[in-house]
């Protein structure tokens, strides 16, 4: 029998979002990248403890799962497919395609059409789908035709293949070329309290509609090895007067920042699963959002 995702649960208290105007989630998502090996290269140390967590994800109320073909590559995908089809009625499983792997720590484009649609084929076998949700393209291409990628896309989803599309690490200038080809339901950025500087493209998807993804969400830093910044300082002093974990803090900031933000924190660990659910419920007030600018 299937599991029915919890709405009452703990994720379901940061509100809902319409993804495309027929998908409702809850607006704080679970990203799946860290269930794999080290450099997001292989397998997981436990592949048990893996699908484990992936269970307890809509137990808690989490009903959108993010991951991408290159994850392992093919590792999260095939984790996500084996843990939980048939999937928990409400569950939206997205997933990405135009990296390529060559080893650990390393990203490489590949926006080829050819590329895109195997892509895509892969990814609906190993999610055991015949229709992907929310399919999203990873990172633009510089060595092919933007529009040539998003073509593709459009093919495969009047193909029936995708319901949704989305694009991911994407200027403003790139989202409105998407745009004139197929309807954009969801943009997923670089986006955290010491990184904003996709913050225009967060204010075209709050005019329209369109949701925002924002990854690498619990960073306080613009680069590693970077000291935090007086925003990031202002929101640990803001967690030590609340009694709250700090990466929860950011979470609620993330929330409260803007009504189209769909965090999708990841990580290999159930507690740290539950803590980052737990922030579902928690909002910044004004002159604490203030103290952060």
């Amino acid at each position: 029998m299937a599991r029915i995702v919890d709405r009452d649960a703990l994720a379901a208290a940061a509100g809902v979002l319409r993804i495309g105007g027929d998908l409702e989630v809850a607006r704080l998502g679970f990203g799946a990248m860290r269930i794999t090996g080290e450099g997001i290269w292989g397998e997981p140390a436990s592949t048990d403890g893996a699908r484990a967590l992936l269970r307890r994800a809509p137990a808690l109320g989490i009903d959108f799962i993010d991951t991408a073909d290159s994850y392992g590559p093919e590792v999260s995908e095939r984790l996500i497919g084996e843990a939980l089809h048939p999937y928990p009625p409400g569950l939206v499983i997205a997933t990405k395609g135009g990296l390529v792997r060559p080893g650990p720590n390393e990203w490489v484009s590949d926006g080829r059409p050819a590329h895109l649609r195997a892509a895509c084929e892969g990814s609906l076998a190993r999610l055991k789908l015949e229709r992907i949700d929310l399919y999203q393209f990873h990172r633009p291409d510089p060595q092919v035709p933007f529009e040539d990628s998003i073509g593709e896309l459009a093919r495969l989803q009047r193909e029936g293949k995708l319901r949704h599309i989305g694009v991911s690490n994407v200027s403003v200038e790139q989202l409105r070329r998407a745009q004139a080809i197929v309807k954009v339901v969801a943009v997923q950025n670089r986006y955290h309290l010491a990184d904003r500087a996709s913050d225009d493209v967060l204010e075209v998807c709050e005019r329209e509609g369109i949701a925002f993804i924002p990854w690498g969400p619990l960073a306080q830093r613009a680069r590693a090895g970077e000291a935090p910044p007086a925003p990031v300082r202002a929101l640990q002093a803001i967690a030590r007067e609340r009694g709250i974990d700090v990466n929860q803090a950011a979470l609620a900031w993330l929330l409260t920042r803007s009504p189209v933000m769909l965090p999708i924190p990841g990580t290999s660990s159930i507690a740290h699963l539950e803590q980052n659910a737990a922030a579902g419920g928690l909002r910044l007030c004004d002159s604490e959002m203030q103290r952060i600018g």
